[in-house]
């Protein structure tokens, strides 16, 4: 990945990753979290997963971060960007929609 794929990425997720890694592993403990998103064979869903990868990418250095974090990046603003575009309508405060984009590190009520 190029320099500027890099910033780009970093970039988009810096904008739409809106939760700290505090906030989101105490998100992540919770029963919400971990029932919210697409579980595979009775495991930890996808977006759980994802989560905790986001945590260790944003308390990794800016200089430290491999392709690989940055392809997780990526994947991480393409899901933020297309499930915003579904947003339900009404109050989202307590939905499995806005729980699944908090796995992601994005809360849509800030």
């Amino acid at each position: 990945m190029d320099g500027e794929d890099r910033k780009e990425t970093w970039d988009g997720f810096h904008e739409l990753v809106n939760m700290t890694p505090a906030e989101m592993e105490k998100w992540l403990d919770s029963d919400r979290s971990k029932d919210a998103g697409q579980h595979q064979d009775g495991g930890e869903s996808t977006g759980h997963a994802s989560g905790r990868r986001i945590v260790e990418i944003l308390r990794t250095r800016k200089g430290d971060l491999t392709d690989d974090d940055y392809r997780h990046m990526r994947k991480v603003v393409g899901y933020i960007r297309r499930h915003l575009a579904q947003r339900p309508s009404g109050d989202v405060r307590d939905t499995r929609w806005r729980y699944s984009l908090m796995n992601w590190g994005h809360d849509p009520t800030t």
